[in-house]
């Protein structure tokens, strides 16, 4: 069965995606830690994070940067943190988490972002990746 990611990619599942090339994807997390919470995800559907092929691993990490520069012009914030739990969703993901104090990047935590909020971040944040 497809993961959630897969099916956001797909397009089966709406998902508030802020950038995508042919191989990798970034979207909004639904259940944010804080406003902007974002996650960048391989298209092919692999579940552990070591078990990506070099070149995927590689591209994965160019294409979050790529993301969390675009996040950081965006989004106030002082930096933004990433992660690698890999344990809630079986599909590869990285989140890129924009963080003013140590509380802000927190496994569990979650806040409340109205749909009108979160389509206005996807295309803040759309609007500051540049891919290239």
């Amino acid at each position: 069965m497809a993961s959630i990611f897969t099916r956001i990619i797909n397009r089966d599942l709406p998902g508030y995606i802020v950038a995508e090339n042919d191989q990798f994807i970034a979207f909004l997390d639904v259940r944010p830690m804080v406003e902007g919470h974002t996650l960048c995800v391989p298209k092919r559907e692999v579940d552990y994070y070591y078990d990506l092929s070099d070149e995927e691993l590689t591209g994965l990490t160019l294409f979050t940067k790529r993301v969390a520069a675009g996040l950081q012009r965006a989004v106030e914030c002082k930096r933004v943190a990433n992660g690698v739990l890999g344990l809630e969703v079986p599909h590869v993901h990285v989140h890129l988490v924009p963080v003013s104090s140590e509380g802000d990047f927190r496994f569990g935590k979650t806040v409340s972002v109205s749909e009108d909020r979160m389509e206005e971040l996807r295309d803040r944040i759309a609007a500051a990746i540049t891919l290239d």
